[in-house]
């Protein structure tokens, strides 16, 4: 019986490594097939994402009259940097550009410094009503913009700062997603590297500075990159900040161009060679630091 046994025994383990291998190469087969399928499909919406962006740098190499007639061919026909010239010679887009230079440099600098100061408060000092600040921080951000246009203008023309560059500074220095980005990766450090610190003698801003905002680095970036695109691409505050043509940001100059104030026709090359400068320094600033954005933080305690 024994001997009987072993031998069917052997029998059935034949059979399944008989089936087994067919299996495993079907089940390869399979996923190998997903696996494609799901690229193809990737590739499919990258192209469908680029495509407008891709049409943009063509229609603006073009003569109007080509982008008037055949806007969406990729290949222009005839190739000009008419539009550029344009914008660059014969227009106010200069200024525009100098403008949103400075205030997106002042209010990415400013955020910075004051949503990490305001996440750090929040997440390390204890205060009374430490939880009303962060409720109303919180609050502030289920707010809609447009809500706050007008109490925004009203406060701007009461301070004397309309039409001016503090105007369009100060009012976005502090941003309160900032505040609740920071806070929260404040309170990830751990408390055990403060303790070691205020043992040395660091005071409270020593710590702040010294110790725990150089292991901020990917939320700084973070922030970094969204209070620059947001600043860069603000409109409607600039809208109610200020009137006068030498103070025109790039948003307010190019919304001018797409609406057909500032030209004849439909100068399709001359609003898409401004739209797409516009996007180069936010595109370039994303790729520089996409792979820094809120990484997980190096460890700063040995166990």
């Amino acid at each position: 019986m024994t001997g009987t046994s072993f031998a069917k025994a052997e029998i059935a383990a034949a059979v399944s490594r008989k089936w087994e291998k067919p299996t495993r190469q079907r089940w390869h087969t399979r996923t190998l097939t997903w696996q494609i399928l799901l690229y193809a499909l990737l590739v499919v919406l990258a192209l469908i994402y680029i495509s407008p962006f891709l049409v943009q740098i063509s229609t603006s190499l073009k003569p109007d009259a080509e982008a008037a007639t055949d806007a969406i061919s990729l290949i222009p026909q005839t190739w000009t940097v008419a539009a550029y010239e344009r914008l660059f010679l014969r227009s106010d887009f200069p200024i525009w550009f100098a403008n949103s230079a400075i205030v997106t440099l002042f209010v990415t600098l400013g955020r910075v410094f004051f949503a990490s100061l305001a996440g750090y408060a929040l997440a390390r000092l204890h205060f009374r009503g430490r939880g009303v600040v962060f409720a109303a921080v919180v609050a502030v951000m289920a707010v809609p913009t447009v809500v706050l246009l007008i109490p925004k203008f009203l406060v701007i023309n009461q301070l004397g700062m309309y039409d001016s560059y503090a105007g369009m500074i100060l009012p976005l220095l502090v941003d309160a997603a900032g505040v609740f980005i920071m806070k929260n990766f404040f309170e990830s450090v751990p408390v055990s590297v403060e303790e070691q610190a205020r043992i040395d003698g660091a005071g409270t801003f020593r710590l702040f500075w010294s110790v725990v905002l150089p292991m901020a680095r990917p939320a700084l970036i973070t922030i970094v990159i969204l209070s620059f695109q947001g600043s860069w691409n603000e409109l409607s505050h600039f809208i109610i900040s200020t009137q006068s043509p030498e103070l025109t940001t790039l948003t307010k100059g190019v919304a001018r161009l797409a609406s057909g104030q500032l030209s004849q026709g439909t100068q399709y090359p001359l609003k898409l060679a401004a739209a797409l400068i516009m996007t180069i320094p936010v595109a370039v600033l994303f790729f520089i630091f996409q792979r820094r954005i809120m990484n997980a933080s190096e460890g700063a305690v040995k166990e």
